[in-house]
């Protein structure tokens, strides 16, 4: 049987100065430099959720903050699969990897207003401001053609 694919969300949440925010895995502390170690924030929708609520709750659980307006949204889900040593084993052992709807954002805040201590089991235990170009070579080799893609759809809004 062929394992599904899961509904997620992704942000791209852009400062004023055109950077996007990228926070580094809790579970890969020493991975400063690694492909992997930082990522954009994203994470899993309930069943029947809206993508763009399900951004604004991913936001608030994942960096203490959702003060921000949506600029854009990928014209279409992005699909990665999971390599097959990690089938059975990543995400829940449920799905053979995501179907992710990614949406654009100006973030409204301020910097002391990302909290990534707030959650009890925070996913991420650094964050910090990088170059949209910079996105690609942050991936896991898995993940990269949508980081890629990404960069192209959203160019417009970051450098």
């Amino acid at each position: 049987m062929m394992l599904p694919y899961r509904d997620n969300v992704g942000a791209l949440l852009f400062n004023a100065a055109g950077q996007v925010l990228v926070a580094r895995r809790a579970d890969l502390p020493n991975a400063e430099g690694a492909a992997g170690g930082w990522q954009l924030p994203q994470g899993g929708m309930d069943a029947g959720e809206d993508p763009a609520m399900a951004v604004f709750r991913e936001l608030e659980e994942e960096i203490g903050t959702a003060k921000a307006e949506i600029l854009a949204e990928h014209p279409r889900w992005l699909f990665y699969d999971l390599p097959t040593e990690l089938i059975g084993k990543a995400l829940g052992g449920k799905y053979r990897g995501q179907r992710q709807k990614w949406f654009a954002l100006r973030f409204l805040g301020d910097d002391s207003d990302i909290r990534l201590d707030l959650d009890p089991h925070p996913e991420f235990d650094a964050w910090r401001w990088a170059r949209l170009a910079e996105l690609p070579g942050l991936a896991v080799p898995f993940k990269r053609a949508i980081y890629d893609d990404l960069a192209r759809e959203f160019v417009r809004f970051g450098g």
